[in-house]
């Protein structure tokens, strides 16, 4: 194994620094996982790669980039419980101190301790490198059936979606509305599938973005985002709405659309991050009975639940990934990610280089 090793650093100034640094030995309970795959997430983007929002403990704390990394393990530091060296892995993203509330709820990205919280990518090293140092705790298996560029989006992305998407109960009854169809709303739209969704609906802005829902069948329906969607939905549905709507962009016109073309007695969840939203509350959800839900990232025990269910239904998060960029071409593939013409970006390694 080598010794030193290529990391990926964000300066906050839409650029990519690379940094050499000792591929590191894994304590008590930790193991190091050899990078196959890792993909950006729009967080990323908001929050780090153009320019550094986060504060305090919160914020990006100048280490290696990419907090949806996949791979396998190749060192085991003493006092493991379950996983081993070659075992195959998905990282949950924010190591908490596991022992707060939310911790022990498995939501470990609400952990209450500032001293014991820290996200991969964020104030730990993350996947943008050859090499990452995990905790065992943090670890969910990966199917054979999987790629690891599927493991890596089930990281963020798509249990970010799965979580939003259950709280709302999406099943076989529902028409669903999806507004923002960067990687996440594209997710939003191929878990509904999965989960029964009759009709699915799509609304952004960017052309890209629309013919990638239209081109796999996420959506049966695609609309460019404007001061017509609600009418349009509507008569899609004959008039009655959605069943259940959700925001994965944090604009807030589609924030709109979404209580305004959800069926009355509808469920709408508000999953992008940032932005604002204004309505009226009686016309628009106390008269109709709606009800609006927030959801942020997932449990841990969800995302194992969720790769379950990944295999039964027989769908790969990787079919969203629109281009594969080398770790010595991260910064091209931040740069791609930024521009939004795409779908989702992935830096991979080894056998995931296709």
């Amino acid at each position: 194994m080598a010794r030193k090793m290529k990391g990926a650093v964000l300066p906050g100034n839409s650029t990519v620094e690379f940094r050499e640094y000792d591929v590191p030995q894994p304590g008590h309970g930790e193991v190091l996982i050899k990078m196959k795959s890792s993909t950006i997430c729009g967080s990323d983007i908001r929050a780090i790669y153009h320019e550094h929002l986060g504060k305090g403990p919160e914020g990006y704390q100048g280490v290696i980039a990419g907090h949806e990394p996949c791979g396998q393990i190749v060192d085991e530091g003493p006092g493991l419980r379950r996983f081993k060296k070659g075992d195959r892995v998905i990282v949950y993203h924010i190591s908490g101190c596991g022992v707060c509330n939310d911790c022990r709820r498995g939501y470990m990205i609400s952990c209450t301790s500032a001293e014991h919280r820290k996200a991969y990518g964020w104030q730990r090293d993350g996947g943008m490198a050859e090499y990452l140092i995990a905790e065992e705790k943090d670890l969910v298996l990966l199917p054979d059936s999987l790629s690891y560029t599927d493991g890596a989006q089930v990281a963020c992305g798509f249990g970010t979606v799965y979580e939003g998407l259950e709280k709302i109960g999406v099943s076989g009854n529902d028409r669903v509305l999806v507004t923002g169809l960067g990687p996440v709303g594209l997710a939003a739209l191929m878990l509904a599938k999965a989960m029964g969704a009759t009709t699915t609906i799509g609304i952004d802005v960017i052309p890209e973005r629309l013919e990638i829902a239209k081109s796999l069948g996420l959506a049966d329906h695609v609309l460019t985002a404007g001061p017509d969607n609600v009418r349009q939905v509507m008569e899609i549905t004959e008039g009655q709405g959605c069943e259940k709507t959700v925001d994965c962009s944090a604009n807030d016109k589609a924030r709109l659309t979404c209580i305004q073309a959800a069926r009355k007695w509808g469920k709408i969840c508000f999953i992008g991050e940032g932005g604002k939203v204004e309505f009226q509350p009686s016309p628009d959800i106390i008269h109709d009975q709606k009800t609006i839900y927030g959801s942020w990232v997932t449990n841990i025990w969800r995302m194992e639940e969720l790769v379950e269910r990944i295999v039964r239904w027989g769908i790969h998060p990787e079919d969203l990934v629109t281009h594969r960029f080398s770790l010595e071409e991260a910064d091209s593939a931040y740069e791609l990610m930024a521009g939004g013409k795409c779908g989702k970006v992935a830096v991979v390694f080894d056998e995931e280089v296709k």
